[in-house]
């Protein structure tokens, strides 16, 4: 607290040269007229415009004695106690006598407090109260939470006809099936059908119908009532229907079918494959996977330097990449990419050079596990802060590891398999950070090089990889509260040194080495199902590259995959 503020706050206790006497709901507070008029541009208008010069006593309405307290102490001390009890009023009536920083202490409170049930609210709220930054977070919040807001919010089934189209029209909106919109609007009419059916053919052409399976078209929409009601709606899925037949045979064309029917929404997440080694050499190409387009996309790079068997990390918008080799060198650099801006920086150089490198992230700070340094297998390791720019060695690795793979969960580091210079390990081991120190736990049945290895549900997946003999399918799980492994269904294909990640609850593996060639083949396994399937193959074949989940972008419709631009409007168009 400034020495002034201390003198301030001390008089108006003591009512000392208080000039002033708020009447609030039938309690006096005595004030400075100078003092609130710093902090309000209310009270500065109410004591210089609103009253003459010589006016003592001010009648407030429209706030109750306790949150005037409140906002005077604030106005005095510069702190507010803010509760889950008094936020909306204490809202209200700092807006009212415009105390900027308590409006803005409430924005975050509300922010932090935001939920599938009250982010429908606050939206409404912001309507009646200009904070456009709180009102895009709401919003925001409702399209990335759709699902469970969907379904389970009341205030969804009060939406209006013009909000419920404004949120399921927009690209952002987060949802794995595209059902589950029509799901909504179906739930959103029950709620009210007399009043909301007639609202039906104007938020149907808000789904992207052509992003339904289309058995699921068939029976669950085209046969709906509603549907069979609506002559416009009829002809509209019937459209749908035939363009995706067509698609399906012919491909996608644009002349003949409203774009807005058919483009993907934009993924909260996507999956960033960079550099690797494809057709002999190491690249630096870069692609994402777009998994609600089943597609890849190519970024524009300005990095000159290609570079395989190196980690890749993404934290606070930036993907890093650690190490790796280049066909000739090993390197300790770290190089730091901004998504958002589109730019590279090369950050602190790790202590030592590290190729075949393993790489995790836990509770913001960057872990480097082992390699190859030209010379020899490793078994240090180091984490980087990104706030100090630094690298910092820790507790080496009880094994010598190159070739492994690591990944964070509960609080700790695990490393499994790897190459210690002369044969394929089994082994596995953890790394606390609070002791720093590492702990083997129960071995792989497996010997696995060039594995993928990554936290997936309560378990540690062990993917794939080397035996020292052959490329492997197998896939088994370590559960850490019995310290034991099992088998889970093997991958489609065999592959060592590929990329592996989590995206949207589905664990991906991204090319790699089959034994005779690199490969540009994708799967991905559901827990739920137990299966494997393929998704949509990388643009380019590639070994030995790195993988990370870039998410909550402000640019993502740069890493998505986009349909061609609409067409022309055309006489026969369908009215959207």
């Amino acid at each position: 607290m400034s020495t002034s503020i201390s003198m301030f706050e001390e008089m108006r206790r003591e009512q000392t040269l208080c000039d002033a006497l708020l009447n609030v709901a039938g309690t006096q507070f005595q004030v400075h007229k100078l003092v609130l008029c710093g902090c309000s541009s209310y009270f500065k208008a109410l004591f210089t415009h609103w009253s003459s010069p010589d006016t003592v006593v001010f009648d407030i309405p429209h706030v109750s004695a306790d949150i005037m307290k409140i906002i005077l102490e604030y106005i005095y001390t510069g702190v507010v106690s803010i509760t889950q009890e008094n936020l909306q009023e204490l809202f209200r009536a700092a807006d009212l006598f415009d105390v900027s920083g308590i409006t803005k202490a409430c924005c975050q409170a509300i922010e932090e407090q935001l939920s599938a049930h009250n982010c429908i609210t606050i939206w409404w709220f912001t309507s009646t109260y200009h904070y456009p930054e709180l009102r895009r977070k709401a919003f925001h919040y409702i399209l990335e939470h759709f699902e469970e807001v969907s379904a389970n919010s009341d205030d969804f089934l009060r939406l209006s006809a013009e909000d419920l189209g404004e949120i399921i029209e927009d690209d952002h909106l987060n949802t794995r099936q595209e059902s589950t919109v029509f799901e909504a609007i179906l739930r959103w009419i029950e709620h009210a059908p007399e009043q909301r059916q007639r609202h039906f053919d104007k938020l149907l052409p808000k789904i992207r119908l052509a992003q339904i399976h289309l058995e699921y078209l068939k029976q669950n929409v085209l046969g709906s009532k509603l549907v069979q009601q609506n002559r416009k709606c009829k002809d509209l899925m019937l459209t749908s229907m035939k363009f995706m037949l067509d698609a399906s045979t012919i491909g996608f064309n644009s002349t003949v079918f409203p774009i807005s029917l058919a483009r993907p929404r934009l993924p909260r997440a996507a999956l960033m494959a960079i550099g690797g080694w494809s057709s002999g050499s190491p690249t630096n190409c870069i692609e994402t996977f777009d998994n609600r387009a089943n597609g890849w996309v190519g970024v524009a790079n300005d990095d000159e330097t290609p570079r395989a068997y190196h980690g890749t990390v993404f934290l606070n918008g930036s993907v890093y990449v650690i190490g790796g080799f280049d066909g000739q060198s090993q390197f300790c650099t770290t190089h730091r990419y901004d998504l958002a801006r589109g730019n590279w920086q090369e950050v602190a150089n790790m202590h030592s050079r590290r190729c075949y490198v393993s790489v995790a992230l836990l509770d913001g700070l960057i872990y480097a596990l082992g390699g190859y340094d030209g010379d020899q297998r490793l078994d240090t390791a180091e984490r980087y802060a990104p706030d100090a720019n630094q690298w910092t060695m820790i507790a080496p690795m009880i094994e010598t590891r190159s070739d492994a793979s690591s990944t964070a969960h509960n609080g700790k580091i695990y490393i499994c398999g790897g190459f210690d210079g002369h044969v394929c390990l089994s082994t596995a081991e953890c790394y606390d950070p609070w002791t720093n120190q590492w702990t083997m736990i129960a071995e792989m049945t497996h010997r696995r090089s060039g594995l993928g290895a990554i936290a997936y549900g309560n378990d540690i997946y062990a993917v794939g990889g080397f035996s020292g003999i052959s490329r492997q399918r197998s896939v088994e799980a370590y559960d850490p509260e019995t310290n034991t492994w099992r088998p889970m269904p093997s991958m489609l294909s065999k592959r060592s040194n590929f990329g592996i990640e989590v995206l949207d609850e589905r664990l991906y593996v991204v090319g790699g080495f089959n034994g005779t060639s690199t490969i540009d083949s994708v799967e991905c396994w559901d827990v739920k199902t137990g299966v494997w399937s393929s998704v949509r193959d990388m643009n380019i074949d590639r070994s030995a590259l790195g993988c990370s989940v870039v998410f909550d972008l402000p640019n993502m419709s740069n890493y998505a995959a986009h349909l061609p631009a609409p067409p022309p409007p055309q006489d026969n168009a369908i009215e959207e």
